[in-house]
């Protein structure tokens, strides 16, 4: 016969603030890689034409 173990897992929940610190990031290194391309057409591209 088979024994059947009941196996508990504890997750963490995340908080509010992790949450929010982790979108912020998230966010941040959107805009940062947005500049990023701007800047390199800008200074790269643009003055081929």
């Amino acid at each position: 016969m088979e024994e059947k173990k009941n196996i508990e897992v504890k997750r963490e929940e995340k908080t509010d603030n992790s949450l929010v610190g982790a979108t912020f990031i998230k966010y941040a290194a959107y805009i940062i890689i947005f500049f990023g391309f701007l800047w390199f057409l800008i200074k790269f591209i643009f003055p081929m034409f």
